[in-house]
């Protein structure tokens, strides 16, 4: 298997999940993964996508067999773990002539002379005539090429220009049969197909339709699944394969169904992920202007997660399931299984994927990951987990201990593991904000005078300081002295986290101790009055 995107910009989605089938069907059966870098195009080459793609697929665990070394460059030099090197297109130029005058030797394709200046009015005598102008078996005997010119001069003009090109000479009303894995069987006449440009001399290079053909004949590519986007080129490539001798050869096709937008109709484009706020890109991408673009590694989710997402996207396991490991999707794939119509991208649902393999994780792996956030919001972690579980609030220090606490806390509600920030950055330290809508509702001198002696109940308690216990111990005091449970509650948390909601008060304090307790207590008085 292979798959072949070409370096013109960043990998979209749907490119990946082309990539991620490629790889599970080859996986199953014990087959190779190629990476071909399909870069004919000079004119839509953008700098820095083949490292993107290469990039992308190593975070999404879709590494290649073959093309890319190591190190992550495509491999250059043929060798025995990569026979079939080169892998960029444009570093095999010059094996494709060779083939495109191998088809007109054996009549199957021929020399097209016409200057753009030709087709053009070409196109605009067919416009007259209220038809369009296709460049076929209809059309191709009034133009100019080696089929209207005499060998002579068909010869002069190869000699001495450089303006002309190879095209295949499509036979007329042939009907050509073809099995697609996904579709099924597909019937196609010629006469609906045009004469395709297969190489060009202005600057020596195949396009798609030939250079693909040959390279997955030399690279012994058996299944090929690709974007519906190429199944009108499918009748091309198959009687490309018969002019070539290579029916005994041909691999077998898939043409995967669209992403589709989330609301309306039609393909997910960077513009859906724009309006709605959700990527469309695997990583980050910054185009040549400056503009960045959202990536899912960037916007936090795991690899895992993006791949399990993806999966589904268009496959389904014949059941209810819907997460599994890579290693479960290679033995569960199945082209059977791969749906025909368009598969509708949902954002929510992408979170939801994420969501679950935050709960999979272990509270000391995403502790890991958390740290590094903390750390940017200025809290030093030290120790390790075998240290004692401590909390410097003066001197914005934790333990690591202290981090697996908090994360073991609040992991069940997190998306990403940035929420665990946005979820409590109080239990790191102490809010200098409240919110306004909060503080107007439940900041009155009354529930703060209750509050802050609830607070000196609790700086005097000296049973075990858990959140179990130190919730009974809160609720009975409050209860015996038959104060209002609502307002002194809502006025503590809004001390304590700066809000009015958020995690118990009995879980706050079973984090932040006794001493910043009343710390917390005394400097909300001063702030909002007592």
């Amino acid at each position: 298997m292979r798959f072949a995107p070409s370096p013109t910009g960043p990998l979209h989605m749907g490119g990946v999940r082309t990539a991620l089938y490629n790889y599970l069907f080859a996986k199953q059966r014990g087959g190779d993964f190629i990476l071909r870098i399909e870069d004919t195009d000079s004119n839509r080459f953008v700098p820095g996508a083949e490292e993107y793609i290469i990039e992308a697929l190593n975070w999404c665990g879709i590494v290649p067999d073959e093309g890319v070394d190591a190190d992550g460059r495509v491999v250059e030099t043929a060798s025995d773990r990569h026979p079939h090197a080169p892998y960029r297109q444009s570093q095999r130029r010059g094996i494709y002539r060779k083939y495109a005058e191998q088809l007109i030797a054996n009549g199957y394709a021929y020399y097209a002379f016409d200057s753009s200046e030709d087709l053009e009015a070409a196109r605009a005598a067919a416009e007259g005539r209220g038809e369009t102008f296709t460049y076929n078996q209809k059309s191709r005997l009034s133009l100019c090429n080696s089929l209207t010119l005499s060998p002579e001069e068909t010869q002069r003009r190869l000699k001495e220009t450089t303006n002309w090109t190879i095209r295949f000479k499509m036979p007329e009303n042939t009907v050509v049969a073809m099995d697609d894995m996904i579709r099924g069987h597909i019937e196609v006449n010629t006469d609906t197909l045009d004469d395709k440009v297969l190489w060009k001399r202005a600057d020596e290079l195949p396009t798609y339709h030939l250079a693909n053909i040959v390279d997955d004949h030399l690279m012994e590519i058996t299944e090929v699944i690709r974007g519906e986007e190429w199944l009108p080129s499918l009748p091309l490539h198959y009687m490309l394969y018969k002019a070539f001798g290579w029916e005994e050869t041909r691999p077998r096709f898939a043409h995967l169904s669209l992403l589709l937008k989330p609301v309306g109709n039609g393909k997910l484009s960077k513009r859906d992920g724009d309006k709605m706020g959700f990527p469309v890109f695997p990583l980050r991408w910054v185009n040549a202007e400056g503009e960045a673009s959202h990536g899912y590694r960037e916007d936090g989710y795991f690899p895992e997660a993006f791949v399990n997402m993806l999966a589904m996207l268009g496959w389904n396991p014949g059941d209810d399931r819907e997460l599994f490991s890579m290693d479960e999707l290679i033995q569960a794939f199945s082209m059977e299984k791969v749906q025909k119509a368009g598969a509708k991208f949902n954002p929510d649902k992408a979170k939801w994927f994420n969501k679950e393999y935050l709960r999979m994780k272990s509270d000391e792996e995403l502790t890991d990951l958390f740290v590094p956030i903390l750390e940017a919001d200025g809290i030093k972690v030290t120790g390790c987990y075998k240290c004692p579980v401590s909390h410097d609030f003066a001197a914005s220090s934790v333990s690591k201990n202290y981090v697996k606490g908090v994360v073991a806390l609040i992991k069940e509600r997190a998306t990403f593991v940035a929420d665990f920030w946005t979820i409590a950055p109080y239990l790191f330290k102490a809010p200098q904000e409240y919110v306004e809508k909060d503080v107007a509702k439940f900041w009155k001198e009354e529930n703060y005078t209750l509050a802050y002696k609830a607070a000196e109940h609790m700086a005097s308690y000296e049973g075990p300081w858990t959140a179990e216990a130190v919730g009974t111990e809160l609720e009975e005091f409050i209860r015996g002295n038959e104060w209002p449970m609502g307002k002194v509650m809502n006025c503590l948390r809004l001390a304590l986290s700066g809000a009015s909601s958020g995690l118990g008060i009995a879980d706050i304090l079973s984090f932040i101790g006794k001493e910043e307790f009343l710390s917390r207590m005394a400097r909300a008085g001063e702030k909002l009055g007592k």
